[in-house]
């Protein structure tokens, strides 16, 4: 569970990078280098999703693993499982149509995969660099024969999906990479694809003070930010409390087109 802490902490502060300098000296240099390429990256690219495509593009060729937030293989396969033991807690069923909203290279994907019965699962991503990446993890599974649906996407409009089609959309470490017009897209549009009685979950990097972002790749918002645009939708939001025991760092909303029960309440 995050601490309070780190929920009220602004990381765009010149006093919060000095003393995070001081404590971690050996990320100081990898931190420079990502500033100066993040620099010239949304120079080069004014959109969102141009930048953060090149951002992935830059990342997959260093290490596909590192590029969707695992620097080992061992943290890879045990934040697919954490994301795949979450879902399958909450009722997730092979007959289960799933959207994967940021596939990124399968960390969790081909578990789902694996389990879904064959075509259930769709993964989007805006990178053709990981997409790559996502079919030798298809390869290196055994799974060919499950015929999962990987697909590269521009924007979060979902047009091109069948509409009530999805009992499960998800979306991990997207948001926390994402400036609020693009999470708004997505929301603005989720609703048309969810199956009746379907859901979509995401994490995001919660903070309870100033909203900020760090090298236009990390976003941080408050809950009720994120509940807010949800609602203003047209779809009922949650805060899944349950999540935040897990210790993964992000919290995690689902939405539903439905209303949904509350969670149950966790002492932070």
């Amino acid at each position: 569970m995050a601490s309070r802490k780190n929920l009220v902490v602004d990381r765009t502060a010149l006093a919060h990078k000095a003393r995070y300098a001081l404590t971690h000296p050996q990320r100081v240099p990898g931190y420079l280098r990502r500033a100066g390429r993040d620099r010239w990256l949304a120079f080069k690219y004014r959109d969102h999703v141009s930048y953060y495509r090149a951002v992935m593009a830059s990342d997959t060729r260093r290490s596909p693993d590192a590029a969707v937030g695992s620097p080992t293989r061992e943290e890879w396969l045990r934040l697919g499982r954490l994301q795949f033991d979450y879902l399958l807690g909450h009722g997730l069923a092979p007959s289960a149509r799933m959207l994967d909203i940021g596939c990124g290279n399968l960390r969790a994907g081909w578990r789902f995969i694996d389990y879904l019965e064959p075509g259930n699962y769709y993964g989007i991503d805006i990178s053709p660099d990981v997409l790559i990446a996502a079919k030798r993890t298809l390869t290196e599974q055994g799974l060919q024969a499950k015929l999962p649906h990987l697909t590269l996407t521009q924007d979060l409009k979902l047009d091109f999906l069948p509409e009530a089609h999805f009992d499960v959309v998800h979306a991990h470490s997207v948001f926390s990479h994402s400036p609020l017009h693009v999470i708004e897209e997505c929301l603005a549009h989720v609703g048309r694809v969810l199956a009746p009685g379907g859901f979509f979950d995401f994490t995001f990097d919660r903070t309870v003070g100033t909203e900020h972002q760090v090298l236009r790749e990390d976003f941080y918002y408050r809950t009720e930010t994120l509940t807010g645009l949800a609602e203003r939708h047209g779809l009922s939001a949650c805060f899944m409390n349950d999540w935040e025991l897990l210790g993964h760092g992000q919290s995690k909303i689902r939405v539903t087109a439905e209303p949904l029960p509350a969670a149950p309440s966790v002492p932070v």
